[in-house]
């Protein structure tokens, strides 16, 4: 699963998910892609079940690629303890998602696998996502 190696500080703020995602836009390594169409945070377990599935269908023949992190820790406080007494130890990381941000990629793969890959892989998600496509010409 994936997790920062270090951080700065050992426990976050939650922090809002107000407004569109103005970076990560875009399709820019693969062909296709799943773009977020609400915010949320997505936890490390639930990209490691998209790449699984990812990888299910690549194979050797495709590639994908991850384009989000999570390096926000979630704190919790132990079951049945009385309120107060601080902030809770981290128990995850999640990575805070803005609509329209782009989640995953993959190249590789023809249309209509790529697009039944990247469905299967919408269905591990906890967010509203669409599929879409590389720009191609010279646009920006």
């Amino acid at each position: 699963m994936l997790s920062p190696k270090r951080t700065k500080y050992r426990k976050i703020q939650k922090g809002i998910l107000k407004g569109k995602a103005s970076r990560g836009t875009k399709v820019t390594s693969g062909e296709y892609g799943i773009q977020a169409q609400e915010p949320a945070w997505i936890t490390a377990n639930q990209i490691e079940a998209v790449r699984v599935t990812l990888s299910r269908y690549t194979k050797k023949v495709g590639k994908s690629w991850i384009k989000i992190f999570p390096d926000k820790a979630i704190t919790k406080h132990p079951a049945e303890s009385r309120m107060g007494s601080g902030k809770g130890n981290p128990e995850y990381f999640v990575a805070p998602v803005k609509a329209g941000r782009v989640l995953f990629e993959v190249a590789g793969l023809d249309e209509a696998t790529a697009k039944e890959a990247l469905t299967k892989a919408m269905h591990k998600l906890p967010v509203k996502c669409k599929i879409i496509k590389r720009e191609q010409g010279g646009e920006e």
